[in-house]
């Protein structure tokens, strides 16, 4: 059954997938099941970078102890919104996949503007890490190795191997990020178990995990922070194009990889809070960051942790390019950008989209380089944080163009599918939004009304007005196309 939906699919969308003036426009299909769409997406969420890097931020940016149960939460709400979205997968398929989501739904101009957002936001992700990364492996270069170099040395290192991994193919490097990832969650569960085999007092507590605890004034900014620790989640549906039995495929690997890093966020944090105890975790996350999650081990656990570390921050650059060139070649193929975009190699990988994508990250590094700016305030966290937020907003708008598609196209799916679990996420995520809005300065660690916390949330809103007049003054027969 799947292969004839399969094949019925391709010649109803033979205008967009088939070959043309610029060459080959078909990725390559059946080459992806279910673990290597999870390892895909779970690399892009990156647990290990997280669970040391995001998880005590929010401990020490809100001050709040409930952090297990804000990531609790937030898988519940982000479950809700899974709802309409695998359902909107069953029936439309698109590498640019919220782009294609939101266009079905809402119209050309909604899906023009949410197109530009999702570059703008998976872009500003990807090369984020590169300010992460450069200076964690200088770090760890100079104090293990006695070899000292700049960050941005390190930071091209990466962007390099990223670069030649992104024109392989797809399932090549989705067993890369399957060893990658599969390592990195193995070692966040031993030093969760190892934390909380040893408790504070002697005594194991679980008031952490109760969302009753989710009081107090840094509880906005504890949900935002939750919510942005699961960016990447969403890309099962990239993939549904080179997925084998893509109606099980995607939603399959969109629940499963949902709720193993609910496991691994909300164990991790739990076992910080019960070892250290509820009343210090937030004071040791502000003196150690990451080295609060590393200490939870033994020696060997440790060092295993901060190799990791690296690898988690890779594998989350190889994934997050390998979704922006999907969302370039999807874009290019629609004739939203330029169709030369659209070009596969024989393998089916979209080498001209993973070059464009490449060549925007040699010169951010570069860039941040010449400047001297701060690799890891304002590119791994400004833009990263910017980045997550972009995603937010996507989410939120796709909940709404699940609803309106449902609304209007006959369809099987029940009303929790249709309406009922989407219309309830896309309410609950429009608040996550005026959360993260308000509590930007905080996202950021800047003082409030500082202008980096107004003018990177407004860049969507530019980014969203851009879509829709280059959707308006474009050529008849582009407008037609997506």
């Amino acid at each position: 059954m799947d292969g004839v939906e399969r094949r019925a699919a391709r010649v109803a969308g033979s205008a967009r997938l088939t070959r043309t003036s610029h060459g080959n426009a078909e990725l390559a299909s059946d080459r992806l099941g279910v673990p290597a769409v999870v390892f895909f997406v779970m690399s892009g969420i990156a647990p290990l970078t997280v669970a040391a890097g995001v998880v005590t931020t929010a401990y020490a940016v809100t001050g709040l102890t409930a952090i297990p149960a804000a990531f609790i939460v937030t898988a519940v709400v982000l479950g809700l919104f899974s709802v309409g979205y695998v359902a909107m997968a069953r029936h439309v398929t698109n590498a640019a996949a919220l782009y294609a989501f939101v266009t079905r739904g809402l119209g050309r101009l909604a899906g023009y503007g949410a197109a530009l957002v999702a570059l703008v936001a998976y872009n500003l992700l990807q090369v984020g890490l590169y300010g992460a990364f450069g200076p964690a492996a200088a770090g760890y270069a100079a104090d293990k190795l006695d070899l000292h170099a700049p960050w941005w040395v390190w930071a091209l290192g990466a962007w390099a191997l990223v670069a030649m991994l992104g024109l392989l193919r797809v399932d090549i490097k989705g067993w890369v990020l399957g060893v990658l990832v599969t390592t990195e969650v193995l070692v966040v569960v031993g030093l969760a178990v190892s934390g909380l085999r040893h408790p504070a007092g002697g005594r194991l507590s679980f008031a952490t995990l109760a969302p009753s605890e989710l009081v107090g004034s840094g509880v906005g900014a504890a949900v935002v922070i939750a919510v942005l620790g699961y960016v990447g989640f969403e890309g099962a549906a990239v993939l549904a194009e080179e997925a084998r039995h893509r109606r099980r495929t995607v939603p399959v690997a969109t629940y499963v990889s949902l709720g193993l890093i609910a496991v691994v966020y909300a164990g991790a944090s739990w076992a910080m809070a019960a070892h250290y105890g509820d009343d210090r975790v937030a004071g040791l996350a502000q003196a150690q960051g990451p080295a609060t999650l590393f200490a939870l081990g033994g020696h060997l656990l440790s060092e295993a942790a901060q190799i990791l570390y690296l690898t988690s921050l890779f594998a989350a650059m190889l994934a997050f390019h390998t979704v922006v060139s999907r969302y370039l070649f999807g874009l290019g193929r629609d004739a939203v950008l330029p169709a030369m975009l659209a070009r596969t190699g024989r393998n089916g990988s979209p080498w001209l989209a993973s070059l464009g994508q490449s060549c925007l990250g040699v010169a951010v590094i570069v860039l941040y380089a010449v400047a001297g700016w701060d690799p890891m305030v304002h590119l791994f966290f400004w833009l990263g944080t910017t980045g997550g937020f972009g995603v937010l907003l996507l989410l939120a708008v796709t909940s709404l163009a699940a609803v309106a598609f449902f609304a209007r196209t006959p369809t099987t799916e029940s009303w929790w599918h249709r309406a009922g679990a989407p219309g309830l996420a896309s309410a609950i995520l429009a608040v996550m939004i005026w959360l993260a809005v308000r509590n930007y300065a905080t996202l950021l660690g800047v003082l409030p009304g500082s202008p980096a916390s107004r003018w990177l949330p407004a860049l969507y809103l530019v980014t969203a007005l851009a879509g829709a007049c280059w959707a308006l003054s474009g050529p008849r027969h582009r407008r037609e196309r997506a």
